[in-house]
């Protein structure tokens, strides 16, 4: 998810109180037919697809995903709290926890990869830089030493408050979607920018979970 960073303990509590006491939320108008690579890339977590993604909804997603719970109530109060914000339409009914797809575009950070233009559309040439810059192991795929390096290299030196997020993206990433011999696959790091390889990794792990 764009634009988040780790909040406090503290912090992260009050927004699950709040989380936990308000329940209502807006009306979107997402064009679903003409979403932009980083509308897709959160779609994912819409789980009733009404262009607005609430707190349950993005927790039922990690989950998804295969987060732990623990994980999953820390991050989501963490990106509700910063991305629910900024994305907001001003009449949508407060606390302003819930992600609006179709603002999204609004939520993006620095020090990323530019893969994504200013208004969320997909950058092929940005992607493809990725893999010809620090795919050093195999041309096809990422270990997490050459992600650490492409992090440190996309870093912003005017803007160090954007640095967490591309650390917790690309670990959490990493973590998901690598192989067993330690590899980001290309494939599956373009399914991110498009939310696609959510649906692999949530239908794996169903599939994983009904042949026990």
């Amino acid at each position: 998810m764009p634009g988040w960073r780790p909040l406090p303990a503290a912090a992260v509590t009050a927004v699950l109180l709040l989380w936990v006491f308000s329940c209502g939320h807006g009306e979107a108008s997402t064009d679903f037919a003409n979403m932009t690579a980083l509308q897709k890339h959160v779609e994912f977590f819409d789980r009733d697809k009404d262009g607005i993604i609430t707190p349950s909804e993005m927790f039922e997603g990690y989950v998804a995903l295969g987060c732990d719970a623990e994980f999953a109530r820390a991050t989501v109060a963490s990106v509700s709290a910063g991305v629910g914000p900024i994305t907001s339409p001003v009449d949508a009914p407060l606390p302003h926890f819930s992600i609006y797809v179709e603002y999204i575009h609004k939520a993006m950070h620095g020090s990323d990869t530019g893969a994504y233009d200013a208004k969320g559309r997909f950058v092929p040439e940005k992607f493809e830089e990725i893999f010809t810059k620090h795919a050093k192991v195999r041309p096809d795929a990422l270990t997490s030493m050459e992600i650490e390096e492409m992090i440190l290299a996309n870093r912003d030196p005017l803007d160090p408050q954007s640095w967490a997020a591309p650390e917790k993206e690309w670990g959490l990433i990493y973590k998901l979607a690598s192989d067993t011999e330690g590899f980001l696959h290309k494939d599956s790091a373009r399914g991110i920018y498009d939310g696609s390889v959510f649906y692999k990794l949530e239908e794996q792990r169903t599939s994983s979970r009904s042949d026990m």
